[in-house]
């Protein structure tokens, strides 16, 4: 069976109040990555049982034919609404806790009434003058639909007319309440039911939130003339990564959660700033400390005198849309198999603050009119170009690089056949041969490049010298700087740095080859990539018997790959290692040294030359065989042009992304019922504030958009051979609306007449 990974990478947009609806999108999120766990961990007996839309994704991801498809969501950016969503849905992601567990947050939580700041409510009778104003934008904020929408009026003008005459010029909500039901929902999801992490072991789990720094920071800039210039900025973006395993797969402490996920939704005048010691209050009164909170705030709040009171307003102010931080974490992504990476971005009401058509169109806006949409709308809602111009860019360098490759295949081919003649389609490889052959070919390379090889050497050398440099500053716990420095140094001084040395008499005894061999894992890997992808354009065009072994054999190549994906992981290195690591600016050689035998790159190439002989040598045809050969061993031929195209960045070089929205307007299964049209879009979007219906109804419609999107993405990503039937897809989109219904029902008292609408159209089907 061949296997392959949907990865997602989550772009959630703010919504102010909408953060209930996308509680629901995010949820089944959680629910189809914890279904694609369950069929992979080998304690899977062990868990909670799976429920409602977690079941159905099960089958549908079990029923896919010749396919093991695999789906996990290893990035997620976030901004105000989104940015909470996102934090929560991390932690589930990585730490394996109970998303179900905080439905009462939104339910309940989201309440006007229960986020009004005490000090800021009024008397009954203050600010009588109101009630007309409530009363107005009450007409012009509902319209009595249905049943639901007229029991909500009550709830909604009470709320409405507590919110309106709450305290003038001071924020209604409370900053240290919201903390506090942030810190609970955290809570509530540690006792509920655990599962392993939802992401493979030892991949890479980034996640940021945008915030708004009110004061800014100055940050110097470098010109030409003046030398130098200085200019605030207010932009920041908090992020928790996890590159660990076992006890260090964890996305945070409490502390950094909470700060993070209250900050980015601190929209300006409904709550106070945000500050670092609002939250030390809030873990004082639960008796909870927050051990790392020194370097926490020093990382994520560089260049502040006093990060602790850095005042921090919504995310969205500056970056609603934050693509930007998700598309720099694609980098360095470990693929173990074949990989479909989208971009997913969940936008709870697209064009929301679209005037829309108006009779006073031809009419100038006024003073107030253009102040607030010039503040406030206008720059939270800028379309998605520029980021989509971003992925777009990535994708037809891709699609260039593909074309590149398949240009030089004839020439390389023909280089092959002179170096090697007809021995590789005669002989059946061995390891010795292989290595013989492999050594032949890099040197020929070399040759052939004429000029070009010492751009490219030196490239190559740096890329090396700079990740070593890493790696032995990270496994130190030293400035990366310092170890650059004398690290560059050393090898100057030891005479490796000169790429020419590969054309010298020594050849591939010379230092400079030495030194590749002993460092440069990235080349090995960018090999292997490059024989998976020919593997896939020789499956392409195979019958059906070639195609099953050349599946064996792709399977058999990411196996291959995943020891060289661990290899530098930081987990791997030992006491010893580490120490040496931590003297690397006094001994440099000795810190290389120590990091040369934790790769232990020489013993590597050994195991994988056995995999990859006995891979080639099972059933191939001798054409097909030889194409695969003809690809590995001229690696370096294309790695000679690839390269200098793709060193500006680690995104895996041939793969284009895949864009998918996640909306109201994009979920059409159910649309003749309603769901387009949420609650929490009214009073510039603090609707579900003031009514539990509202959130209700909006929390209902976002688990079914969700899973109506996610069964979509999942059958996007299947071949056209088993992608099923529209009666067929229809079929599992039932299911899974019939499943949800089912289980929320009873948590949701409110929305009667949808629950029946939905029953009635799933019946009619």
């Amino acid at each position: 069976m061949q296997t392959k990974e949907l990865r997602l990478a989550l772009v959630c947009y703010g919504g102010v109040s909408l953060a209930v609806y996308m509680h629901g999108l995010t949820k089944e999120v959680w629910k189809l990555t914890r279904a694609s766990m369950r069929r992979h961990a080998p304690d899977a007996a062990d868990m909670p049982p799976a429920r409602d839309s977690e079941i159905v994704y099960q089958a549908l991801l079990a029923a896919i034919p010749g396919l093991d498809l695999r789906v996990i969501c290893d990035i997620i950016a976030g901004a105000s609404a989104g940015g909470i969503n996102g934090v929560l849905l991390a932690r589930a992601l990585v730490e394996g806790h109970d998303l179900d567990a905080i439905r009462a947050l939104w339910l309940d939580g989201a309440d006007s009434d229960v986020l009004l700041d005490p000090a800021a409510a009024s008397r009954s009778f203050s600010k009588i003058w109101a009630i007309p104003l409530v009363a107005w934008v009450r007409r012009r904020g509902l319209a009595a639909d249905d049943k639901a929408e007229v029991v909500a009026h009550a709830e909604v003008k009470r709320k409405l007319s507590r919110f309106m005459r709450s305290r003038w010029f001071k924020p209604p909500f409370s900053g240290l309440v919201f903390s506090g039901l942030l810190a609970d929902a955290f809570a509530a999801m540690a006792a509920g039911e655990r599962t392993p992490p939802l992401l493979p072991r030892l991949h890479p789990f980034d996640l940021f939130v945008t915030v708004t720094d009110y004061h800014g920071a100055p940050q110097r800039l470098r010109l030409h003339s003046p030398l130098e210039v200085t200019e605030p900025e207010h932009r920041l973006v908090i992020r928790l990564s996890c590159p660990g395993d076992g006890e260090a797969r964890r996305l945070g402490e409490i502390g950094e959660l909470v700060l993070a996920a209250r900050a980015t939704a601190s929209f300006p005048g409904a709550f106070p700033p945000a500050r670092a010691t609002e939250i030390d209050q809030v873990l004082a009164a639960r008796g909870q400390d927050w051990p790392g909170r020194a370097a926490f705030l020093a990382r994520n709040f560089p260049g502040r005198r006093d990060p602790a009171r850095v005042d921090l307003i919504d995310g969205a102010v500056l970056d609603n849309r934050p693509f930007g931080p998700a598309l720099a974490a694609l980098g360095g992504r470990p693929a173990h198999r074949e990989v479909d990476r989208r971009f997913v971005y969940l936008d709870p009401k697209p064009g929301m603050h679209d005037p829309g058509p108006s009779p006073d169109r031809d009419v100038p806006p006024g003073f107030f009119a253009t102040v607030l949409r010039s503040l406030a709308d206008i720059p939270r809602q800028q379309p998605i170009r520029d980021s989509l111009t971003t992925i777009e860019a990535i994708s037809t360098r891709a699609r260039r690089l593909r074309h590149i490759v398949t240009g030089m295949i004839p020439q390389v081919d023909l280089a092959i056949d002179a170096a090697i003649g007809m021995r590789l389609l005669l002989f059946s490889p061995t390891t010795i041969r292989l290595a013989d052959w492999r050594s032949r070919m890099n040197a020929e390379a070399a040759r052939q490049a004429g000029f070009a090889y010492g751009a490219y050497g030196r490239l190559k050398f740096a890329t090396v010298v700079e990740r070593l440099a890493e790696q032995i500053a990270d496994a130190g716990a030293i400035k990366r700087a310092d170890v650059r420095k004398i690290l560059w140094r050393h090898v100057r001084e030891a005479g490796i740095a000169e790429p020419e040395q590969t054309l010298g008499k020594a050849g591939p005894a010379s230092a400079h080859v030495l030194f590749l061999r002993q460092y440069d894992l990235e080349f090995r890997i960018r090999r292997l990539r490059f024989l998976i992808r020919r593997v896939n354009m020789a499956m392409a065009g195979a019958d059906e018997r070639i195609a099953a072994t050349l599946g064996h054999v792709k399977a058999g190549l990411y196996a291959i790959l995943g020891p060289h994906l661990t290899r530098a992981q930081a987990g791997r290195l030992d006491a010893a290692t580490r120490a040496a690591c931590a003297n690397a600016v006094a001994d440099p050689a000795a810190a290389m040294a120590a990091m040369a035998d934790a790769l232990d790159l020489k013993a590597l190439d050994d195991v994988s030359d056995t995999a990859l002989v006995d891979l080639l040598s099972k059933g191939l045809p001798r054409r097909v065989r030889r194409e695969a050969l003809a690809a590995y061993l001229g690696f370096a031929f294309y790695d000679i042009a690839i390269l200098p195209l793709i060193a500006d960045g680690s995104v895996d070089e041939l793969d284009a992304i895949k864009v998918d929205r996640v909306s109201p307007d994009d979920c059409l299964a159910l649309a003749s019922i309603g769901g387009r049209f949420l609650k929490g879009a009214q009073f510039k979007a603090f609707g579900a504030f003031f009514s539990r219906a509202y959130r209700e109804h909006d929390y209902l419609w976002g688990r079914l958009h969700g899973a109506e999107r996610m069964i979509d993405l999942v059958i996007s990503s299947l071949p056209e051979t088993s992608k099923p039937t529209p009666d067929v897809l229809a079929g599992i989109r039932r299911e899974a609306f019939r499943a949800i219904i089912k289980t929320e029902r009873p948590h949701l008292h409110g929305i009667a007449d949808t629950f029946a609408a939905l029953e009635a159209a799933l019946e009619s089907d």
